[in-house]
């Protein structure tokens, strides 16, 4: 039996308005989907900006913390030793190995390597720096100590510079001149220092006796230290530099917010590291040379190519000047710019601790 029309017609009534409100749910559903990712992307975007702001800088010692215990429990990750991919936990005990080999004849090497440029590199990155006497260095994997004793003969030279313009300035000088003047000398000039700080016993070793042999002994200290876990006190420092070593760190991020920390505010953050070359044309000279000349160098004069296979290819896997550039802003330094040296070859990077 059929149901009466009137009936049908409410029966289809009802179908289409509950189909209606079906697709009234499938089309809020959409929409509140549609929102929360957009909600989720914006998110993101304010995370990452805020990231960069002043709240990362002032919370930097809390991710210190973080990042120590993050790194407690990496274990089953992998890094990269030059072009190897080698567990985390292997990487400091093989640029250990790789230090300990060459310690003897990293000095020699660096001036065969480099035919002596490296020396104007290091001056360079004093001149950049400009100490002033009485100023506190922390010379971070500082090996044989070349940028301390640079930044020693600098401020020495600094003080003496002053002292000759003073006296030109005083050709008549007053009886109170000359009783200012009798105080001060009698008191001796600001007392800079220098600490040298390496994960390498031997390195530490072999500058010790350099600084015997050059009579440096005043003002200059050694200690053996991790840079990714310094064992300084907070704001200790008024420089702090670390000069080709930083590619040799397994956690870059970690030795920067390291080097945040021991310095003091207004404290200024120097690198000078190898880098990406600009030129096409001497890129290819530069990478002939390396991957060809050097090992063999080192085979000849230090008796260890592997070692310095292995530091050609790490400069090849430290990020250009930009991505650095950016890793140091992240760890929470201001004014970050960078000087390239050699067409690119080494740059120095420079920040302040505000």
């Amino acid at each position: 039996m059929k149901d009466p029309p009137e009936l049908q017609l409410v029966a289809l009534r009802v179908y289409d308005a509950s189909s209606y409100v079906t697709e009234l749910e499938r089309n809020m559903a959409a929409s509140v989907r549609t929102l929360a990712l957009r909600a989720l992307s914006d998110s993101t975007r304010n995370i990452q900006h805020v990231s960069r702001c002043r709240i990362k800088h002032l919370c930097c010692r809390a991710e210190i913390t973080g990042r120590r215990a993050y790194s407690d429990s990496t274990e089953g990750r992998s890094t990269h030793f030059g072009f190897q991919t080698v567990p985390e936990e292997e990487k400091a005990e093989k640029v250990y190995k790789v230090f300990e080999n060459v310690a003897k004849k990293y000095d020699v090497m660096n001036d065969a390597m480099s035919l002596g440029i490296h020396r104007l590199w290091k001056d360079t990155l004093l001149n950049t720096m400009n100490p002033q006497p009485g100023l506190r260095l922390l010379d971070t994997a500082g090996g044989t100590g070349d940028i301390s004793f640079r930044f020693l003969e600098y401020t020495r030279s600094m003080y003496d510079r002053q002292q000759r313009l003073r006296a030109k300035s005083h050709q008549t000088p007053s009886w109170q001149d000359i009783a200012d003047h009798y105080v001060s000398d009698k008191a001796g000039p600001p007392q800079s220092r220098a600490v040298v700080c390496d994960i390498n016993k031997e390195m530490l070793k072999v500058g010790k006796q350099r600084a015997e042999k050059a009579g440096i002994i005043t003002g200059l200290s050694w200690v053996v230290g991790d840079a990714e876990e310094l064992p300084f006190d907070d704001d200790q420092f008024d420089i702090y530099t670390i000069a080709f070593g930083i590619r040799n760190v397994t956690h870059i991020e970690q030795a920067l917010q390291e080097a945040l920390r021991v310095l003091k505010p207004g404290g200024r953050f120097m690198c000078l590291e190898f880098s990406k070359v600009t030129n096409p044309l001497l890129t290819r000279l530069y990478d002939a040379y390396s991957f060809q000349m050097i090992p063999v160098l080192g085979e000849v004069i230090a008796g260890d190519w592997k070692s310095y296979q292995y530091l050609v290819e790490s400069i090849r896997k430290f990020p250009d000047q930009e991505t650095f550039k950016e890793m140091i802003e992240d760890a929470g330094f201001f004014c970050v710019q960078y000087f390239n040296l050699t067409g690119g070859i080494v740059a120095i990077h420079s920040g302040f601790k505000l």
